[in-house]
């Protein structure tokens, strides 16, 4: 395993067809905060986090996850992980260097082992955010990004050995493949986690509330607004965190939750767990099998190894 210059998940960029309805998806029931918008591209924050946006939409003939951005520690980790990519046979998309985006910063991007775009950077100038108050049921930050692989045990190993990520647990089936590994890089439980599925795509995209009454109160103001709920609410086993799927506009998952578990990490082991057919702690999700695993699959990738244009 590689030393930890990785800090914590920055954002999720997403390219979409219908570029109009996904931003107002995300802006109006989601409840995150446009910040700045060009031809084609609009980037969303949360008003809790320093984050300058925690979700990309850009505008493109065809559906496809973008990238997947993490914080360094400095821009000397910046460079001293581009080197130790580059020097192990890594595709690197673009060089260190001054990044374009809200809040500049300097950062590289690059391909990871199932074709992905990952960017990596510092020194991104905070934004100005505010403390989410009690019962306000909107994001505070993102959570967790999922990401579907037909050989999930494989993305585990190379993220371990390159980007210095920590297995939590996993998901097994006994005498079975391994399902799902839940990957982190701070004491949070999960920033990442690769699922067992039949191509490379997008699983899903978490987002933190405040607590669980805000949770809660997310979760009805999406009922209220008509969106079909695919598996929730419930309380995940591994992880601890409380949890309610959704779709985007164009058949992304993404979560609400809360309460994901914080590890520690002079005393903390990687259990195997056998996934089970509603993995709630509280009984009260339907089986996940009924509306949120056939979404979850999502449509293979088209970006694998083709870096996006912005």
């Amino acid at each position: 395993m590689t030393e930890n210059l990785l800090t914590h998940l920055r954002h999720v960029d997403l390219a979409v067809p219908d570029y109009d309805h996904q931003l107002a998806f995300y802006s109006g029931d989601w409840g995150l905060t446009p910040v700045e918008k060009d031809s084609g591209i609009s980037f969303l924050a949360a008003e809790g986090s320093p984050e300058q946006y925690i979700i990309r939409l850009r505008r493109a003939s065809e559906k496809r996850l973008d990238l997947v951005s993490f914080g360094a520690a400095s821009p000397a980790a910046v460079d001293q992980l581009a080197q130790r990519l580059a020097s192990s046979g890594v595709k690197l998309v673009s060089e260190p260097g001054a990044l374009q985006t809200p809040g500049g910063g300097y950062g590289f991007r690059f391909f990871d082992c199932d074709g992905r775009t990952v960017e990596v950077s510092a020194d991104v100038a905070t934004r100005q955010h505010r403390k989410v108050e009690a019962r306000e049921s909107i994001p505070v930050r993102l959570s967790h990004v999922v990401l579907n692989s037909d050989e999930p045990g494989r993305c585990r190993l190379w993220y371990e050995k390159h980007l210095g990520f920590r297995l939590s647990d996993s998901l097994c089936v006994p005498g079975g493949p391994d399902v799902m590994h839940f990957m982190r890089i701070n004491p949070q439980h999960h920033s990442l986690a690769f699922s067992r599925g039949p191509h490379v795509s997008l699983n899903h995209v978490s987002f933190e509330l405040r607590g669980l009454d805000e949770f809660m109160r997310g979760t009805g103001r999406l009922l209220k607004g008509g969106h079909e709920m695919l598996w929730g609410p419930g309380r995940h086993y591994v992880g601890d965190n409380a949890y309610s799927y959704w779709r985007d506009p164009h058949g992304n998952v993404v979560e609400y939750t809360t309460e994901l578990e914080i590890v520690d990490e002079d005393t903390w082991h990687p259990a195997v767990h056998e996934p089970g057919p509603t993995d709630d702690q509280w009984g009260t999700a339907n089986p996940i099998e009924e509306l949120m695993q056939g979404q979850a699959v999502n449509d293979l990738d088209r970006g694998l190894f083709e870096a996006p244009p912005v």
